[in-house]
């Protein structure tokens, strides 16, 4: 294979911190890898072997980039997917593929594609527009509370909000969306499947998500969940039916509702590495990561169990501040056992961004919850 101190290059659309943490495992195997990004300060420009800057939703631009790549991935969904069809009608393997791509960066569609595959899933109906949703409310057809969603563009909580009353409907966004059932949630899951071009699959460990009352993002990712074995089976199989339907190449993360009533729903699902496998570069014998590059290449899969519980904690900016970005407190959590910063080089905080995150490692997972809370509570992302 060319790639290892070769000639070959893998492309990626995204030079976020996903894409500089999967740079983690082209820079330990000697992998020339080519990133395009909109930003010319995005984290991953570091440690890559050729950067370019780019819209990512320009088809001139995405095909002139991957044409010069071997085998092109992305570390986020909103990338033109016409471009990467006609790469790949061009002889270029992209991973995820084109089409599971378009499917998945609408969530519109994707829901659609739970229904017709029989994947359980909270019920929903789809509007054209904001106006056909206020008329549906008014004829009763759609009642309160609702769980409104954007058809795109929506992500970290943005494009996702709780609908209790007409003045809450006027606060959203136009444009097509989805009205879904609000259901009562126990727990929020998630497990990570990767499928390689040969076939082989692999689930990561489910893991349990614990939310901001507020923004709406994940603020813990516990590893494994605190939930049944039976439970946990239950959760796997539902998601590696999800990864079966769709027939990705790479990382499918799938988010799922655990209700009051015991069933479990999938709310969600994203082609890429994602914040809910981050504990994996600590607590897995195999990150996330290193699993996707595996996957892409054509390499056998690695392990997938936890070495040791683990924590995330997500790093965002503080409410009321915006501008060049410190880490208040930040030798204060590096004096404690088993913390493991991860700083992701964005250089300008605001108000919930991802700037970090940190995970904690223990052989007991209470203690590892214990510790993680400590951190949130000490470190602070603010303004110089």
């Amino acid at each position: 294979m060319g790639f290892f101190s070769g000639s070959q290059t893998i492309g990626i659309l995204g030079g976020g911190q996903l894409g500089k943490m999967l740079l983690t495992t082209t820079r330990q195997w000697d992998i020339n890898t080519k990133i395009m990004d909109p930003s010319d300060q995005a984290p991953a420009r570091i440690a890559c072997n050729s950067f370019v800057v780019g819209d990512l939703m320009n088809y001139d631009k995405v095909v002139n980039f991957g044409k010069n790549v071997d085998v092109l991935t992305i570390e986020i969904e909103n990338v033109n997917t016409d471009a990467l069809a006609t790469l790949e009608e061009q002889g270029v393997k992209v991973y995820p593929q084109a089409s599971v791509l378009k499917i998945i960066q609408n969530k519109c569609h994707q829901k659609q594609f739970y229904k017709s595959n029989n994947i359980p899933t909270a019920p929903f109906q789809l509007f054209e527009s904001k106006n056909a949703l206020k008329e549906a409310v008014g004829k009763g057809t759609v009642s309160f509370p609702f769980v409104w969603k954007s058809e795109a563009m929506g992500y970290d909580g943005y494009g996702v909000q709780i609908v209790r009353s007409n003045t809450d409907l006027e606060s959203v966004n136009e444009g097509a969306c989805m009205a879904e059932d609000l259901v009562s949630i126990d727990k929020e899951l998630g497990i990570i499947v990767c499928r390689s071009p040969k076939g082989e699959s692999v689930c990561y460990p489910c893991v349990e998500m614990e939310f901001h009352p507020t923004a709406n993002q994940v603020e813990y990712v516990l590893s494994p969940a605190r939930i049944s074995k039976s439970l946990a089976k239950k959760a796997t199989a539902l998601a590696q039916l999800v990864s079966q339907s769709f027939e990705h190449v790479g990382l499918l993360a799938v988010e799922l509702f655990l209700t009051k009533e015991g069933e479990l729903i999938v709310n969600e699902v994203a082609p890429r590495p994602h914040n809910s496998g981050h504990f994996s570069i600590e607590a897995s014998y195999t990150s996330q990561f290193e699993q996707h590059i595996r996957a892409i290449l054509d390499l056998p899969l690695g392990n997938t169990e936890n070495k040791v519980a683990g924590v995330m904690v997500n790093l965002v900016g503080k409410e009321g501040h915006s501008g060049p970005v410190h880490y208040k407190n930040l030798e204060d959590i590096l004096a404690i056992e088993g913390v493991n910063p991860h700083i992701y080089g964005k250089k300008e905080t605001r108000p919930f961004r991802k700037m970090g995150h940190i995970t904690i490692v223990n052989k007991d997972l209470g203690t590892a919850r214990d510790i993680a809370e400590h951190v949130k509570e000490t470190i602070e992302v603010i303004t110089k």
